[in-house]
């Protein structure tokens, strides 16, 4: 299993962005997907999952701004990021977690950086 992240960069606040995340070697319908985060001298957090049965669950701090979806079809799962603010800064994570063993596996990370 491989997961790839990718679209992070620099973006003004106020700004968006929207990250992808393609898995290979895997059946992606048969895991449940997520994004976490890492700000510096921060621990990595939880910011949105994606069960293989549909549901989504978002943490507080993003929580009307962005949304997570899938497309099993071509394996990837996306993070929409809108009126991101500097507090959002981190490198961003997906994740994968296969349903029947709960086997973790992590992509590598993509940078987003919210400044002026």
């Amino acid at each position: 299993v491989q997961l790839q992240a990718f679209g992070g960069g620099l973006v003004q606040p106020g700004g968006s962005l929207m990250l992808s995340c393609v898995g290979s070697g895997m059946i992606f319908s048969a895991f449940h997907m997520g994004w976490y985060r890492q700000a510096p001298g921060k621990q990595r957090e939880l910011v949105a999952t994606s069960t293989r049965y549909g549901g989504t669950y978002y943490a507080d701090s993003v929580k009307g701004r962005f949304t997570i979806s899938r497309d099993n079809a071509k394996n990837t799962v996306y993070l929409q990021m809108n009126s991101l603010n500097p507090e959002d800064t981190a490198v961003y994570y997906c994740n994968g977690e296969r349903a029947t063993s709960r086997r973790l596996y992590w992509g590598q990370g993509t940078q987003v950086t919210v400044s002026s």
